[in-house]
């Protein structure tokens, strides 16, 4: 077993958890390198987060062409292709891969192009014949969508998000299976672009794992634009004939639909990429795929760590990767942080189609399961003043707080602007500020922000606009 080794970190994957670990990794003065079998960024940036946001970015504009109709514009749509869309996304995402690849170059972080295995506790192997030893090993290898048994993906009639994203041209009528973010997103998509949407979830309602009255306004929206949600439900059976495909949709109260689409979208989660990368050989323990992990996110061979998508327990979020990658960084470095692990209860969720949302922590639904007492509050879009001026007014800030101190237990907005107004919320919650120092801080008006200084007001029983 070596004792100088080429590394000091050697990180497996350049998603938003392997690139961030390098980059925090090199910062603190440590010897790393990336290993990566695909496009510098992982999912995230090539076929995941940012090639969907550029789509739902020219999917706004195209869906608002009305404002511009009630001024008595006349816009003619008729050349409209959605392959322009596609190429949008494309370019987006190989700007931010390229962007990654400089940040590591500027580091100093050596980006190795292979696909690396793990022979042993501080030693990989890539296929192309080398082997790499470091003082730690991060296992950050990402996530692919996951098929149902009932619904394998074909490439040609029954498509994953993967597909979704590459396609060129929008199917005339789709069936996306799964009702959770990446679903609800590309429901939000297709009909914004004018394809007929059917959604179907399992769970009890659109985005199951949100506060009740987030997913109700979601599935009322949708229901509104024309989408056929179909909740408690899915898909019995299907059939291909003459190049379409009739879908047999059954619920758990016995009702039926029968339904006739071209394509099949199954949105119903990812799987961890580790089957192939060697954790097995050095006894580390897979719960289905996903790695266990200790504190620092620490495997039970200490000198391995697995973040991200790849490691168990925690929300498949970019964000939550990159959090992690700095964690274990830090350890390795000799520099831990603050705290071993990344708290729940302080990442934010959010599902980008329309109306967005965004939350954190607590749900209604789960305090009261929990018994953790709380008070809460609602605001409406609709009653403040910038929502209204500028049409946007579906929605509500919702804020939980323990009804002792104030403190912010979870919140959730629906509406305008959530993935960007959560995080005053967040931040008071992660400084002890609470609802008290929201209410008493003088928000510009009119802002959306207003909103959230308004529930915070209601649950002291003192807003002003309701």
């Amino acid at each position: 077993m070596p004792t100088n080794y080429d590394y000091d970190a050697l990180i497996i994957g350049s998603g938003p958890g392997g690139y961030v670990a390098a980059i925090r990794a090199a910062q603190l003065g440590i010897r790393a390198a990336v290993v990566e079998r695909g496009s510098v960024g992982g999912v995230c940036l090539n076929i995941g987060c940012i090639p969907t946001k550029a789509i739902i970015k020219q999917a706004e504009i195209y869906r608002n062409i009305w404002r511009l109709e009630a001024m008595g514009a006349r816009v003619d749509a008729s050349g409209f292709r959605y392959e322009n869309v596609f190429n949008a996304s494309r370019k987006a995402a190989e700007s931010l891969s390229k962007g990654v690849s400089y940040l590591l170059k500027k580091n100093k972080v050596e980006l190795i192009a292979a696909t690396a295995r793990i022979v042993s506790e501080h030693e990989v192997e890539t296929d192309n014949g080398r082997k790499l030893s470091a003082r730690a090993i991060i296992v950050a290898t990402g996530s692919r969508p996951k098929p149902l048994p009932t619904l394998e993906f074909d490439g040609k009639f029954i498509l994953s998000s993967d597909d979704a994203l590459m396609m060129k041209e929008l199917p005339r009528r789709a069936l996306i299976v799964g009702a959770g973010a990446i679903g609800a997103e590309f429901a939000h998509i297709m009909s914004a672009f004018g394809s007929e949407v059917h959604i179907v979830e399992a769970a009890g309602d659109v985005l199951p794992a949100s506060d009740g009255e987030v997913s109700a306004l979601v599935r009322r929206s949708f229901m509104k634009r024309g989408i056929k949600v179909y909740t408690a439900s899915a898909v019995s059976s299907y059939s291909v004939v003459d190049g379409a495909i009739k879908a047999v949709i059954g619920g758990s109260a016995g009702n039926r639909a029968d339904i006739t689409v071209d394509k099949i979208f199954v949105m119903t989660g990812r799987v961890p990429n580790t089957e192939s990368v060697g954790v097995d050989a050095v006894g580390i323990v897979t719960t289905k795929g996903f790695v266990e992990t200790g504190d620092y996110y620490q495997t039970a061979v200490k000198s391995i760590y697995a973040i991200g998508d790849a490691a168990a327990g925690a929300p498949m979020l970019a964000h939550v990767a990159s959090k992690q990658g700095e964690v274990a960084a830090e350890h390795i470095a000799g520099r831990p942080p603050a705290s071993p692990r990344v708290d729940p209860a302080e990442i934010p969720t959010v599902v980008y189609c329309e109306p967005s949302v965004a939350s954190f922590g607590f749900t209604e639904e789960r305090a009261a399961a929990r018994g953790v007492p709380f008070a809460k509050a609602s605001f409406p879009f609709k009653a403040c003043g910038k929502a209204v001026a500028a049409e946007e007014a579906e929605g509500f800030v919702k804020i939980l707080a323990d009804p002792s101190t104030g403190g912010i237990l979870g919140a959730h907005i629906a509406g305008a602007g959530a993935s960007e107004l959560i995080h005053e919320l967040l931040i008071a919650r992660n400084s002890g500020a609470g609802i008290g120092r929201i209410a008493e801080t003088v928000h510009a008006h009119p802002t959306l922000s207003e909103a959230i200084m308004e529930a915070a007001r209601m649950i002291g029983g003192r807003a002003a606009h309701i």
